[in-house]
């Protein structure tokens, strides 16, 4: 069992905060993603579960045991980083058994336990090659071999896909995804990559200049994000966020009325995904030239200008006009979320 529980966290640097009141508990077994921009506090709140930070405030429990003032390396836990941080000197084979020679394992456990997690990550044609003839693919499953070697309670994973192209991003995070289930280990793993987030959660933990935004399962966070800041920061495109007025029911924004609404008179941000709307021939909520097209293979993008604002909508593949035509979309009201202008919290539910 590995539950981890962080209560209030805190971290500051002086006057700096990067990680502010962070209260959470991370189930046994559960894969659990902080993401967020640059800067956001992510990657300190894993340093401090790691050790490699301490907290300015509140507690860390492993397994209910308060880790705050324990080194990292009593905390029984296993960090992937996003540089690899491979022994250049030695080969895969020693690069995977070098934790359990500095933890004191056996050694006669020592090759079971190694060729176990080389084979988990296919690595056995590759053990005696250095880091040097590897490619980045293969480093990061070095990387991934090592942390899971030694079986410990947490693994930590900081970005660890950031450095590989877009092929190998796919299917390492798919080598990812069954190595957690198949180690059934608590996890945490960090990124701002909202698509790595949605495929790999069990749950979501959103982060903004160091406070929390949100925690839920990926199709809650996809399905009703809390604020604006979550619902334009998940999602390919992101949400479509258009600011505007509602009086008796009715969003109107230039070029944009929508009817039958349930939310406060006065300014608001209204919120669709470009997957819930549709190209209509005529009579839509939204009537507007089209701004640019843009085809996906599977679909075409179609993106109007409101305001000063770019809404999409995906249209189907087929679809065909040109840049300046006019163009009807129709945004249906089940699918319209409404946000505080002020404050970009989510209206009601």
């Amino acid at each position: 069992m590995a539950e981890i529980q962080l209560r209030n966290i805190k971290k500051r640097w002086g006057h700096v905060v990067g990680v502010d009141n962070f209260d959470l508990t991370i189930a046994d077994k559960e894969f659990l993603v902080l993401l967020g921009p640059s800067g956001c506090g992510k990657t300190t709140t894993m340093r401090m579960i790691a050790g490699l930070e301490d907290a300015t405030d509140g507690d860390i429990l492993i397994d209910g045991v308060r880790v705050n003032d324990l080194e990292p390396k009593d905390r029984d836990v296993a960090m992937v980083f996003q540089s690899y941080a491979l022994y250049p000197n030695m080969n895969v084979y020693e690069n995977i058994r070098f934790p359990l020679k500095v933890r004191g394992v056996d050694t006669a456990l020592h090759d079971e336990r190694v060729m176990q997690a080389a084979e988990r990550v296919e690595l056995t044609d590759f053990l005696d090659r250095k880091p040097a003839a590897l490619s980045g693919g293969q480093r990061q499953r070095v990387a991934l071999a090592r942390a899971i070697v030694r079986k410990p309670k947490v693994f930590l994973m900081d970005e660890p896909l950031s450095n590989l192209d877009a092929k190998l991003r796919v299917s390492t995070r798919a080598q990812i995804k069954n190595l957690s289930h198949d180690l059934a280990a608590t996890t945490i793993y960090v990124t701002h990559d909202q698509i790595e987030a949605m495929t790999l959660a069990d749950r979501v933990v959103v982060m903004k200049k160091g406070v929390v935004q949100q925690v839920g399962s990926p199709t809650e966070i996809y399905d009703t994000p809390a604020n604006t800041f979550v619902a334009s920061f998940i999602g390919n495109p992101a949400m479509n966020l258009v600011d505007g007025e509602m009086t008796g029911g009715t969003f109107r924004a230039p070029n944009v009325e929508i009817a039958g609404l349930a939310g406060p008179d006065g300014r608001v941000t209204l919120g669709f995904r470009a997957e819930d709307a549709s190209v209509a021939n005529a009579g839509g909520e939204i009537n507007a030239p089209i701004y640019t097209l843009e085809l996906l293979g599977d679909a075409t993008m179609v993106s109007v200008r409101i305001g000063g604002q770019l809404v999409a909508v995906k249209a189907d593949k087929t679809f065909r006009s040109e840049i300046g035509d006019p163009v009807s979309i129709h945004v249906h009201k089940d699918h319209c979320h409404l946000f505080h202008a002020e404050t970009g919290a989510r209206i009601g539910e």
